[in-house]
């Protein structure tokens, strides 16, 4: 359960002041009683159940303000539904690195593949979109239900330098905003922006997720994390997947192609390109997963962090993917509830002090 009001939940401090004034006005009532010689007899005649009368009904009051604080704070509870209406993006990493051979063909073919896979397993009404990134977010397929379409735009990927996981974040979030009117747009800190949406109660999400496959380091662009903040407030999950092995022996080589047009897009027999935008000569590629980065966009956005070492792994990976488990969560304020309560408690308490100790 959370709260669309948090802030007034501070009221309920006023309770133990409460408790502190009933205490205080009890001391001073029994100043100005009757005194008698022997306590004992007072003791005899106040017993338990008349002390026990007293109290009851200050402590149902207690209880029937505090319910009723909490439903000024407005809580809700998150109400998970089943949906037919399911978009997913697929960011796919296409960065030169993914040209490297430690997985046969290379990198990218593979994850082609299996990105091919995962499409034609999945329900005729779901919607699946496309992403591209290297050292900026593209959208090469906005989300559709046609297969051939998704296909095409698959096979269609080339590959250029720098890796912008960011920026595949938001750009992945502003494909889904043009599918889910209750996904608002991302926010690219230009002075343009539309002012930023209230955030999601914690724990609800949209029928809507991310998938984005890297073998890199974010090295340009907006930090993962910070876009990854952006999902959050939307309530879209994102899974990660690091694609990729430790084998220092393999390097990149995209054939013709794959190669994009920007410039400077060549390789030379004594070079190789690394993931941090630099090139290396003479020895080996090595992996550059930010595998920590990966977990914590996944785990901060409700999603989860995915290992893939080889072209089989990755298909299991995505056989894996709870696409066919995803729910639409609704918000549910229950004010009324906590209001009902404090009512039934204030009238319980009134009732039993008039019967117990009337006037």
């Amino acid at each position: 359960m959370s709260f669309l009001w948090p802030g007034f939940l501070f009221l309920l401090g006023a309770i133990p002041l409460i408790v502190v004034i009933y205490a205080w006005m009890l001391r001073r009532r029994k100043r100005f009683s009757v005194r008698y010689s022997s306590l004992s007899l007072v003791r005899e005649a106040l017993s338990q159940q008349t002390r026990w009368r007293r109290n009851v009904p200050f402590a149902l009051f207690l209880l029937a303000l505090a319910s009723l604080v909490i439903a000024v704070s407005r809580p809700v509870s998150i109400v998970s539904l089943p949906t037919n209406q399911t978009t997913i993006v697929l960011a796919m990493d296409v960065s030169w690195s993914m040209c490297t051979t430690d997985i046969e063909p290379n990198r990218l073919i593979a994850a082609e593949a299996a990105a091919l896979d995962f499409i034609r397993r999945q329900k005729a009404s779901t919607q699946i979109g496309v992403v591209a990134f290297s050292g900026y977010a593209e959208l090469v397929q906005a989300p559709t239900t046609d297969p051939e379409l998704l296909q095409s735009a698959i096979e269609s990927l080339m590959t250029a330098r720098r890796t912008a996981i960011g920026s595949a974040i938001l750009k992945s979030l502003d494909a889904i905003s043009e599918i889910d009117p209750n996904v608002a747009p991302p926010l690219y800190g230009r002075d343009s922006d539309p002012p930023a949406p209230a955030p999601v109660p914690k724990g609800a999400y949209v029928p809507d997720i991310i998938i984005l496959l890297t073998d890199g380091i974010n090295n340009t662009g907006p930090q993962p994390v910070d876009a990854a903040q952006q999902a959050v407030d939307r309530g879209v999950r994102v899974y990660t997947i690091g694609f990729g092995t430790d084998d220092e022996s393999s390097f990149p080589v995209c054939p013709p192609q794959l190669l994009g047009s920007e410039p400077d897009n060549n390789y030379s027999s004594g070079q190789q390109y690394y993931g941090y935008g630099q090139y290396l000569g003479g020895g080996g590629f090595r992996r550059a997963i930010d595998e920590e980065t990966l977990r914590e966009v996944a785990d901060k956005t409700g999603g989860e962090y995915y290992s893939a070492q080889s072209a089989s792994e990755l298909r299991d990976v995505f056989k894996g993917l709870p696409t066919y488990l995803i729910m639409r969560h609704e918000i549910m304020e229950i004010s009324v509830a906590f209001v009902a309560i404090g009512v039934l408690l204030a009238a319980l308490a009134i009732i039993l002090s008039m019967l117990w100790q009337p006037l």
